[in-house]
């Protein structure tokens, strides 16, 4: 076929051009795609990479963080500033503001949205961290130095804690639960965590409700009030997939699309990929809906191999691995621990190096490691093998976590 008849093709669309959208572009030609590739960016920036967002970008350390990646080389195509709105999936197009943009295969990969709190729009002083808008509004606030009170005490919150603390602002930090990180961990994982905010000189509220935000302060449900010249919500985010709707690709309760072992979804020559779609691991025999940075780095190769071939040739089912920095630590999770059966702990949880190991019939199935990633590039490898473990072994931190292996 003539390259001229190629390029006349609708190839592959891509919708989303984070880190999801722009694997799947350049794992496309790596494995050999010679079609039409089209990348639609909904933002009008380069396509970039978010977790500098609220570390480097936010502190002024750089000023962008843009993948270093040649499209024009690679030959795909970045339509830049195009928000997609629905799917017509019985004439395979898109349709765009700019009109209608037609596929052969289409690959979903439109990220989250972060949630946001009640009664807040339109609010002054008030903040979400996804974008690199969102980024650039908040860095000139964060050298003003104001008094910030973060909403939600999970990743995010945390994260953008650690930056404000090192800003020079002081932090508030506003938890609706009991503890921090209640929908990632734990309680006793958790409580060492919670300690790291008084020692950073940041304060945290846990079992704190907010009942009202308005310009300056903000209002608890029990009657407090916190100054606020900034407040940053950070209270988790959901698939960005809402414009699907009528379209006929499935998507369970929380949004997610439900993609199938082979990240296909339930309409033929469509797939998802990333934060917006669930996957069903075999490995823990239930489906997973993770939102790091290291699925939208692992699923495009899956989801190009499997276009690559025209038949479903790889399966998906991940170790899931993320990362955080925070409060000075360097904080690695592999695996998925529900459904657990035993728990051990490596090291002394006050002290600078420690990891929790989670076993399920003898084996270990995920690891978090604070400021040991020697436990974590083990562990890992260990969860991936699948092979029972010596538990008393596991729980030595000075037993090197690959010999622990039976």
């Amino acid at each position: 076929m003539s390259e001229q008849t190629e390029q006349t093709k609708p190839g592959v669309v891509i919708v989303g051009a984070g880190m999801a959208g722009v694997q799947t572009a350049v794992a496309l030609r790596e494995q050999g795609w010679t079609g039409p590739v089209t990348l639609l960016g909904a933002e009008p920036h380069q396509p970039y990479d978010r977790p500098p967002l609220s570390k480097a970008v936010l502190l002024g350390k750089a000023e962008d963080s843009a993948f270093d990646v040649d499209f024009e080389g690679l030959r795909i195509e970045l339509r830049l500033g195009t928000e997609v709105t629905a799917l017509r999936a019985a004439d395979r197009e898109l349709d765009t503001e700019a009109g209608p943009v037609p596929y052969e295969v289409l690959v979903l990969a439109t990220g989250a949205v972060p949630l946001t709190l009640p009664g807040t729009g339109g609010v002054p002083g008030v903040h979400l961290l996804r974008t690199l808008d969102d980024a650039a509004r908040l860095r000139p606030v964060l050298a003003a130095a104001p008094g910030t009170v973060v909403v939600g005490a999970g990743w995010i919150g945390a994260e953008f804690a650690t930056a404000a603390r090192e800003a020079g602002c002081a932090v508030t930090v506003v938890e609706a639960a009991d503890r921090v990180l209640a929908g990632a961990l734990p309680a006793e994982v958790a409580a060492p965590m919670a300690r790291w905010y008084a020692g950073a000189g940041a304060t945290l509220l846990t079992g704190a409700r907010v009942a009202a935000v308005e310009e300056g302060r903000v209002l608890l449900a029990d009657g407090r009030e916190l100054p606020a010249g900034a407040v940053v919500v950070g209270i988790g985010a959901r698939p960005a997939t809402d414009w699907l709707d009528g379209s006929g690709v499935e998507r369970g309760p929380d949004g997610s699309v439900t993609a199938d072992a082979h990240l296909r979804t339930s309409v033929p020559g469509v797939y998802a990929v990333g934060d917006c779609s669930s996957f069903p691991s075999a490995r823990y025999g239930t489906r997973l809906l993770v939102h790091h940075w290291d699925n939208a780095l692992q699923g495009p190769r899956a989801v190009a191999a499997n276009i690559v071939a025209g038949e479903p040739v790889r399966t998906y089912d991940p170790v899931p691995y993320f990362w955080s920095e925070q409060f000075g630590r360097f904080v690695q999770y592999a695996g998925h621990h529900g459904g657990a059966d035993t728990l051990l702990w490596r090291g002394d949880p006050d002290g600078d190096g420690w990891s929790v190991c989670w076993l399920r019939e003898g084996a270990l199935v995920a690891l978090l490691a604070v400021g040991r990633p020697r436990d974590l590039a083990q562990g890992r490898k260990l969860i991936e093998s699948g092979v029972p473990v010596d538990p008393a072994r596991v729980a030595d931190p000075g037993v090197p976590l690959k010999s622990a292996a039976l």
